[in-house]
């Protein structure tokens, strides 16, 4: 007989579905690392547990306990002992894709820290892979929902800079409130950016790009770096990425929107 707490097996479950359901990578990213432990939400983003090559499960299974972290929303995150560096300024990016564009700008300026958020395992394996090959220090990989990592786990004013490059236009009307730049992430963005930090946004679908201007320009917390108050150049520390050459390719239209937060 079993022990009374013991797990007896479920044998209407077959071997395959339960292999199925194990993690894929048992101390690496989680698929639902808040859980139930807060409210659902529209969500601006689709989670992707797509294949992953060889490399990367391998760069998840040995990186991931070193630069890696779950968003379960559960505690608030010391930076500066994350990053090994208490005097460090950090910046989010919130999707990072592959990792190419952040490994890139994590190489040109390594005094600065890159917290790079996405939902992507492929992506996260990749990016873990590239920081380790090119000896980047200055990157950590946050797995899970971006809105949770600000509002439940990073302090106040403890951003340099928030960077979202290319996010889902959600092109369709009805799809419009999923769009992560509307006024109510702007607002808790601005708490988690230090005075003069950088809210850097980019896209190449222009009716979002339009959105973006209209409603940073109405927030009371942020305002234009470009004196008209319209679209900035692309500046030298973004790269170009292959997505981005992708739809430049098709006559795609790129704007970036930079607007720093106010001084309180």
């Amino acid at each position: 007989m079993p022990e009374n707490n013991a797990p007896t097996p479920d044998s209407s479950v077959p071997a395959s579905d339960a292999r199925r359901r194990e993690p894929m990578f048992p101390d690496g990213p989680a698929p639902d690392p808040a859980g139930s432990h807060h409210e659902r939400r529209i969500r601006s983003f689709q989670p992707r547990r797509s294949r992953v090559t060889t490399g990367q499960g391998e760069s998840l299974r040995r990186l991931w306990p070193k630069w890696g972290l779950d968003i379960d929303g559960l505690s608030r995150l010391d930076l500066g002992e994350l990053f090994d560096d208490p005097k460090l300024p950090v910046v989010l990016e919130i999707g990072f894709g592959m990792g190419e564009a952040t490994a890139q700008m994590a190489a040109a300026d390594p005094g600065t820290g890159i917290l790079a958020c996405d939902v992507h395992t492929p992506g996260q394996g990749n990016l873990l892979g590239l920081a380790e090959r090119n000896g980047l220090t200055n990157v950590r990989v946050a797995n899970g929902d971006a809105i949770i990592l600000l509002r439940e786990m990073l302090a106040p004013d403890s951003l340099a800079g928030i960077r979202v490059y290319f996010p889902d236009p959600w092109p369709k009307k009805r799809h419009h409130k999923r769009r992560l730049i509307q006024p109510e992430f702007l607002a808790l963005a601005a708490t988690r950016l230090a005075p003069g930090g950088l809210l850097h946004c980019a896209t190449d679908w222009e009716p979002y790009a339009e959105q973006m201007l209209e409603v940073l320009s109405a927030a009371p917390d942020f305002e234009n770096t470009q004196p008209d108050g319209g679209f900035a150049p692309r500046p030298d520390f973004r790269p170009l990425t292959r997505f981005e050459g992708q739809g430049l390719d098709k006559g795609h239209v790129v704007h970036d929107v930079m607007f720093a937060r106010r001084e309180r």
